[in-house]
C-alpha cells in the first residue's frame, strides 16, 4: 500500500511537513509495511516558504529591506538547492508590518520586495516563486521595479517618490540596462484586474486604510501606470493583475512573470503528481475546513489532482466551520477534525499537541479503512 500525505500547515500551529509526518505516524501504527510519502503543501500565502524549504531541503535566508513605509524590516525567504528562491511578498510589504493607526496606502511601497529579489539573485537564484497575498500596498509593483533598477520618471525627468499616489505623475519608464536573468512564477489566488470597480484600489484599498477619495486617486494613478507600461492593455485586464495592490501587474507586464493559483504552483513545483502516481490513497488537510476550502484552496487542489490520477482523497483538519460539507462535492471523500478533547485555543494550537492529535486521529481513520478492506 502507498499513501501520500500532502497537508497544508495548520496556521499558527504546525507546519505542512510536520503535519504530514504526524499523520504518517498514525498510519504506520495501522499499516506497518505501507509506503508512506510526505510532500509539502501550501497555497502561496503564509507558510509557503517554510513548507517548501523543509520539504525540499532548502535554506532560509534573511535580508534587511525597506518595509511598506520605509522603516527597515528583516525579510525572510527560502533558497532551494536547484536555484529556486521561494518568497512571500508580505515579508517585505505585508499589511501586518504596519500598525492600523500608521497605515498610509498612498505612500506604501513594494520597494522592499524588489530588494528581497535582488538579494536572492545575488545568491544565485535562477527562478523566483512568489506568493503575493496580504499586502499593505497599492503601488502596482512600482516600488519593486525601482528597487530592481527601473526608472519611473515624471514629465520633468525626475524620479517618482514611493507609493501608488506618485504614479499619477508618471511620464515614462526606463528599464535597467541589464534585466534580471530570472523566471518568475507568482502564486495569485484572486482574479481582479488592475483597475476599475473590481480592481486593486476599489476592492482591496479600503481594508488597507483607503478612503473613497483615496480609492479614486489610486485607481486613476494605476490607470496612468498601465497606460505607460502596457499601452496595449494585454496585462492590466489579466486575472490577477490587481493582486497585492497591482503587484501582479508589474510581474506580468514588466518581468514576464506567470500568474498561477497558489496551490497549483506548489503542486507543480514539488512534482506532487509524480508522488501520487500509483498511490492507494492521498491524505490532505488544513487548519480550518469550511466553505472557503471548497473554493479552490490547497486541499481541494490536491484532491482534484489525485482524482485526475484515479486516487481518492481524505482530509484531516484542526476544526470544522460552516459549509465544510461542500468539500465532499469537490473531491474530498471524507474529512476528520483532529481535536480530541475540550481545549483552549492556545492548548489546541501548541505544536506538540497538534502533532499528537493529528497522529492519533489518523490512526483511528486508518483503522476504519482497514476494517473496510482498503
Amino acid at each position: 500500500m502507498k499513501i501520500v500525505f500532502a497537508i497544508d500547515s495548520f496556521k499558527g500551529s504546525i507546519g505542512s511537513v510536520a503535519a504530514g509526518r504526524a499523520a504518517a505516524e498514525g498510519a504506520r501504527r495501522v499499516f506497518r509495511d505501507a509506503e508512506l510519502v510526505v510532500a509539502p503543501l501550501a497555497d502561496g500565502g503564509e507558510g509557503t516558504v517554510d513548507a517548501l524549504v523543509e520539504g525540499l531541503g532548502g535554506e532560509r535566508l534573511s535580508v534587511a529591506v525597506e518595509g511598506p513605509l520605509g522603516k527597515p524590516v528583516m525579510a525572510k525567504y527560502g533558497l532551494l538547492p536547484d536555484g529556486r528562491a521561494v518568497m512571500e511578498m508580505a515579508e517585505a510589504a505585508g499589511l501586518t508590518l504596519v500598525p492600523p493607526d500608521e497605515r498610509d496606502i498612498l505612500r506604501a511601497s513594494t520597494f522592499g520586495v524588489g530588494q528581497m529579489i535582488s538579494d536572492a539573485l545575488a545568491h544565485g537564484a535562477t527562478k523566483v516563486l512568489m506568493g503575493i497575498g496580504g499586502s499593505a500596498t497599492n503601488d502596482g509593483g512600482a516600488g519593486m521595479l525601482q528597487a530592481l533598477g527601473w526608472r519611473l520618471l515624471d514629465p520633468q525627468g525626475r524620479e517618482l517618490s514611493r507609493g501608488g499616489a506618485a504614479l499619477s505623475r508618471l511620464d515614462r519608464i526606463i528599464p535597467p540596462q541589464q534585466l534580471p536573468k530570472c523566471a518568475f512564477r507568482i502564486a495569485c489566488d484572486v482574479d481582479n484586474p488592475l483597475c476599475g470597480p473590481r480592481g486593486a484600489s476599489a476592492v482591496y484599498g479600503p481594508q488597507k486604510g483607503a478612503s473613497p477619495h483615496d480609492v479614486a486617486l489610486l485607481d486613476a494613478a494605476l490607470g496612468k501606470f498601465a497606460a505607460v507600461a502596457d499601452p496595449a492593455g494585454r496585462h492590466s485586464e489579466k486575472a490577477g493583475a490587481g493582486a497585492a495592490g497591482g503587484l501582479g501587474f508589474a510581474f506580468s507586464a514588466l518581468l514576464g512573470g506567470e500568474l498561477v493559483r497558489g496551490a497549483e504552483l506548489v503542486c507543480e513545483e514539488t512534482h506532487l503528481a509524480d508522488a501520487i502516481e500509483g498511490a492507494d490513497l492521498v491524505v490532505t488537510g488544513e487548519g480550518r475546513m469550511d466553505a472557503q476550502t471548497a473554493c479552490g484552496k490547497a486541499p481541494v487542489g490536491v484532491a482534484r489532482l489525485a482524482a485526475s490520477l484515479g486516487v481518492k482523497t481524505v482530509a484531516l483538519c484542526g476544526c470544522v466551520g460552516d459549509g465544510a460539507e461542500a468539500v465532499n462535492d469537490a473531491g474530498i471523500e471524507a474529512f476528520f477534525p483532529v481535536l480530541r478533547r475540550i481545549s483552549t485555543p492556545e492548548e489546541a494550537m501548541d505544536p506538540m499537541t497538534a502533532a499528537r492529535n493529528i497522529a492519533d486521529t489518523a490512526e483511528q481513520m486508518f483503522r476504519c479503512l482497514r476494517l473496510s478492506g482498503n
